[in-house]
């Protein structure tokens, strides 16, 4: 059977005005048994939606802050650079996707944004506006724990790793606020933030807030989600 083939949106480089990619990203995908192709970055969305067209799912993956303009609030002083191409090409591929009902797997940046386009709210800045004494914002390596999350009993999530407490890296500045529409929480950190959610209308569109691409090579519970993912499509 051929392998599938999933679309991996590229992240962007402000000094060198150049994509690139963080190689987890590419191997997660690999090692599930499927073909990642980077897509084009532009403001143009025509061309990355014709290469999407002949791909099986899409990989949301981490980067730039969402603009706050997506969810109708200003800027923050603590909010971060946004890039509004990508901002743009994620949204078409969003819908896009959803039009195809194509599975979609978010991680960090893909879980808040997915959370905005289905019509949510973000934090603009933890530190400043969510008093907690976890750490999101972990120092490397990646591969350690830096905090747990209860995943929810019920959800497809708990299905699929069966167990009701998981240990999570952590590298992130913005969290959901308020949950989009049709959107289930399967997972919340110890402080109460939302760290993993899936859409209840759609096959898969799962998304998360910590990064199984940094430590699916050591961590079977990462790889099962790259590998649920790909089966999905």
């Amino acid at each position: 059977m051929a392998k599938k083939i999933i679309a991996v949106v590229p992240l962007w480089y402000d000094e060198k005005e150049s994509i690139w990619m963080l190689p987890g990203y590419m191997n997660g995908i690999k090692e599930a048994g499927a073909i990642p192709v980077i897509l084009p970055l532009a403001s143009e969305q025509q061309d990355a939606l014709e290469v999407f067209e002949k791909c099986d799912g899409l990989l949301m993956t981490g980067g730039h802050d969402v603009s706050p303009s997506l969810y109708k609030e200003q800027c923050g002083m603590k909010c971060g650079a946004s890039c509004k191409e990508r901002d743009l090409l994620e949204t078409a591929l969003y819908t896009k996707a959803m039009e195809q009902d194509k599975p979609i797997l978010g991680i960090c940046r893909g879980i808040q944004l997915i959370n905005v386009l289905q019509g949510g709210t973000l934090y603009q800045d933890l530190p400043t506006e969510y008093a907690s004494g976890i750490e999101h914002h972990m120092e490397p390596p990646y591969t350690n724990t830096a905090h747990f999350v209860d995943i929810k009993e019920g959800t497809p999530l708990y299905d699929l790793l069966s167990t009701k407490r998981l240990g999570v890296n952590s590298y992130h500045h913005q969290a959901i606020k308020i949950l989009g529409s049709d959107l289930e929480i399967m997972a919340e950190s110890e402080d109460g933030l939302i760290e993993a959610v899936r859409h209840m209308e759609k096959k898969f569109v799962w998304a998360f807030q910590w990064h199984p691409e940094f430590d699916f090579h050591v961590n079977e519970n990462s790889r099962k989600i790259f590998e649920a993912f790909v089966t999905a499509c």
